[in-house]
């Protein structure tokens, strides 16, 4: 089996994912006040970005390959 482009976007999506989580923590243990605008929308952006990239390499790695 070759590696193809959507396993390469797995560990992007795992890392984007990753730090968008890390965001929503910090937002938590900080509270609202305190952090600057770009952890609040590290955590908007960053967690549902990794969530969709991921889905999206998994759906095109379970897609059946062309047969030549």
């Amino acid at each position: 089996m070759s590696t193809t482009k959507s396993t390469k976007l797995m560990p992007l999506a795992v890392a984007l994912f990753a730090l968008g989580v890390a965001a929503v923590v910090a937002m938590f243990v900080a509270g609202e006040h305190g952090l600057p605008a770009w952890v609040f929308a590290a955590g908007w952006l960053l967690a549902p970005a990794g969530l969709a990239l991921g889905v999206l390499s998994a759906v095109r790695n379970a897609r059946p390959r062309p047969r030549r």
